[in-house]
């Protein structure tokens, strides 16, 4: 086997394994990482350990985003899709919810801790926690359509 067809290979399986491990990340982020906290620290202390966990997955999102993006532009540059498909749709709205539910809605949670703002703590966290849901919808729907098996062309 050439060694082109072999890198080829590499970012087509990257392709089929990136979101899952994504989609299962962010479950399990949702599910057991930022509950178990609350359930075992004084809320303060559990409120900076949340705090510290969303901030990695805010970054380990966006580089996850923009992997499949440029993995997509490589596929649509190789004939294998076009340039803007379903997958590119999903991973683009997965980023544009992790920027604005973790980028856009920290400063204005800070703020808000500190009484100031046109919202209130509570509400801002109500709209990350859609955010975050949004996200997490976009995610599955990727890796589901990812996982599909690749259809034959007609012949």
């Amino acid at each position: 086997m050439s060694r082109a067809a072999t890198s080829g290979d590499g970012w087509l399986r990257a392709r089929r394994l990136l979101p899952p491990l994504w989609a299962g990340l962010l479950l399990c982020i949702a599910l057991v990482a930022t509950p178990a906290p609350f359930a075992t620290l004084e809320r303060a202390q559990a409120g900076l350990v949340v705090a510290f966990i969303f901030q990695r997955e805010a970054f380990l999102s966006l580089a996850a985003a923009l992997a499949f993006v440029l993995i997509e532009r490589r596929r649509a540059r190789a004939g294998l899709g076009g340039q803007f498909s379903a997958d590119m749709a999903l991973a683009l709205g997965a980023l544009f919810f992790t920027v604005a539910g973790y980028f856009g809605l920290q400063p204005m949670m800070a703020a808000a801790r500190a009484g100031q703002g046109a919202l209130s703590f509570g509400q801002l966290h109500a709209v990350s926690l859609v955010l975050f849901g949004l996200k997490i919808l976009c995610v599955l729907a990727l890796a589901w359509r990812v996982a599909a098996p690749v259809k034959a062309p007609p012949s």
